[in-house]
């Protein structure tokens, strides 16, 4: 009986609003997580890199754990990750390749662009480059899966239990570029013109989904894409800026979002999703 019973009161949490729900997930997932995180902080305090991947891939295991409890208690839902977009099936394994070319060119297709601009000198590369290609590919596939579930998966599919269509696409798409800008008010200032730039990839990444009838494995795709170019830019050290623009045209850091460049190139890729959804819903209409 008091198991029944606390399973009744889990269920009533469905009937609270958006805000509540969020911190009430993202509180009991702090309560898991912190006892044991902080004790790997501690432990390799003087290995800063890999604390922070640890705790980080313990975090995501415990939100697979917490979402697939969340949609079996909560919601009486044993298929959660459907209803968050994660289909296992061939198309939706299609449309990440396709999402994952999409992604990577856009990204090799700003540099080259730079370079033929004369903005950026391109470097011989390593014989360590085929190591490279594969380290950030599976990088690339782990972070953005990572990101997709958690922002265009779960909290989507949270707020659209409460609000329009609109309302959900701008939120999520904040929600993200500040969860990326979580650090000294310094940093903040310097990258600002990134924010701009996370939010338009946040909004862009979410209309794919729903391009794609709601399945994540083009916004998974795209995400992953963008990482593993940039990765093996980066990395790999194929180009060297030679400093004839400003860095926030080129992108600060390098990171090639972080600039005017990246931005343009963002809005192509918005603009071309958004085409496709308009001539789709006019021709489901005819």
């Amino acid at each position: 009986m008091p198991n029944i019973s606390r399973l009744r009161r889990l269920k009533k949490i469905a009937e609270l609003s958006a805000p509540l729900r969020l911190i009430i997930f993202l509180g009991a997932l702090s309560i898991l997580w912190l006892p044991l995180a902080l004790p790997i902080y501690w432990l390799l305090r003087e290995d800063s890199n890999l604390a922070s991947i640890l705790t980080m891939a313990l975090l995501f295991l415990e939100l697979l754990c917490c979402w697939q409890i969340w949609g079996r208690f909560v919601y009486g839902d044993r298929y959660i990750y459907r209803r968050y977009g994660l289909v296992r099936n061939r198309k939706n394994i299609q449309e990440f390749l396709q999402g994952l070319a999409i992604g990577f060119w856009l990204c090799l297709g700003l540099f080259i662009t730079e370079a033929l601009l004369g903005w950026i000198e391109v470097i011989h590369p390593s014989a360590s480059l085929i190591r490279i290609i594969i380290e950030g590919l599976f990088s690339a596939v782990g972070i953005a899966l990572a990101e997709e579930l958690l922002f265009r998966g779960w909290l989507l599919d949270e707020l659209q239990r409460d609000y329009s269509k609109k309302t959900c696409i701008w939120v999520t798409a904040i929600a993200y570029a500040v969860a990326h800008f979580l650090k000294p008010v310094a940093e903040i200032i310097r990258t600002a013109v990134t924010f701009p730039a996370l939010v338009l990839l946040g909004i862009t990444l979410v209309l794919a989904k729903y391009q794609y009838g709601d399945r994540l494995g083009v916004s998974i795709g795209i995400h992953a894409g963008l990482v593993w170019g940039y990765y093996i830019v980066n990395v790999g050290q194929l180009i060297k800026y030679n400093n004839q623009v400003p860095v926030w045209v080129t992108g600060i850091d390098g990171n090639p979002i972080s600039g005017v460049m990246g931005l343009l190139f963002l809005s192509g890729l918005a603009g071309i999703i958004m085409k496709h959804q308009l001539w789709h819903c006019i021709c489901k209409f005819e």
